[in-house]
This record gives structure tokens, sequence and C-alpha cells, in this order.
């Protein structure tokens, strides 16, 4: 800006002095990659933990047999389903917390950003609900072998039934939560058109 003793002195006037526009541009683009990749970090932390959770779900159902005269995990249906359910999330997270760890080092998506949106949004939904599917089915199996003699004379394999039930409803809720997070970013995408809300 000039001083009144440049004004005095017959220099004209500049016209208004701004901050450069690539200046903003680039605070803005700072602002937006930290927000992005606090965001990625949350969605990889429910992503491990979903991906704990259904692993130990899978483990403890696979594992969940006492010698030739207890029963079996595969010969419930439920049961194998729970098993399948909890590995096929597990598969998936590891995918997942692959792709997060790539936007968060990389600042880019995997897939083309639409894409990759969608990808994570709808899957999530999918999954969620297989696993609540499952788990419910298994819940409903266990208290039906509560009420007969299996687990009166098993009883270990009644309990390791339940802990991996319960260890696939804490998938399943942290598969919730990752599944309301790209939710968020499907939404900021439509009314942005970037997957993170400045």
């Amino acid at each position: 800006m000039l001083s009144p003793q440049a004004l005095r002195n017959g220099e004209t006037p500049s016209p208004h002095r701004r901050i450069p526009t690539s200046a903003t541009h680039q605070f803005h683009s700072t602002v937006s990659e930290q927000k992005l990749r606090r965001f990625n970090s949350l969605i990889l932390v429910f992503r491990l933990a979903a991906f704990c959770f259904s692993l130990a779900s899978s483990i403890f159902m696979l594992t969940n047999s006492r010698g030739s005269s207890s029963p079996h995990w595969y010969d419930f249906d439920a049961f194998r389903f729970v098993f399948a359910a909890n590995a096929i999330v597990a598969v998936y997270s590891l995918f997942e917390m692959v792709v997060s760890v790539w936007e968060i080092s990389r600042g880019s998506t995997l897939l083309p950003e639409i894409l990759q949106v969608w990808f994570d949004f709808g899957h999530d939904q999918v999954f969620a609900y297989l696993l609540l599917s499952a788990n419910s089915a298994g819940t409903a199996l266990a208290k039906a072998l509560r009420r007969t003699d299996t687990c009166t004379a098993t009883s270990a394999f009644c309990i390791q039934s339940d802990i991996s039930i319960a260890l696939g409803f804490a998938g399943f809720l942290f598969l919730g939560f990752s599944s309301l997070l790209s939710g968020f970013r499907v939404v900021s995408f439509i009314i942005n058109g970037s997957r993170v809300h400045l």
C-alpha cells in the first residue's frame, strides 16, 4: 500500500493488493489434505478393529471341536454361516486397510476417486448386513442349543460358540462405524465433488 507521502509526490495509486490466489489455494489444499489424512487414519483404526474381531471370531469358530464324541461347528448351518461371514469380512477389512494406508501415504485413492468412494460405501453396507445376519443366526442357534443336552454334555463347545458370536458382533460394530464414515465421504463427494468436506 502506498504511503500518504507517496500520494503527495504524484505517484498513482495501485489497484487493491490482494493475497495471491495461489497462496489461498495452497492453504485450502493443505487444510484439506490434513483433514483427509486424519479422516483416513480414523477409518484405518475402525478397519483394523473390524479385521481383528472378525478374524478372531472365525478362528474361534474354526477351532470349536472337542473330539469325535462332541458336536462340531460345521454340523450346524448357522455356525458355518458365522464362520464364512466373519472370514469374508476379515479379508475385506484387510483389503480396506491396505487401501487406507495407500491413501494416507500417497494422498490419493487406489481406484479413481468416484469409484473408490462408492466401492467403500457399498461394500461396507453389504458386509455389515452379512455380519449382522450371520451373528443373529448364530445367536438363535446358540440359544436353542442351551435348551438341549448338547451344552450340558459339552459346555466348552457352547462357550466357545458364544465367544465367536460375540467377537463377530464386535466386528459388526466397527464395520458399522466404518460404514458411517464412508457414507459421510459419499455425501461430501456428492455435495462438494471431493471425498472430504472443507
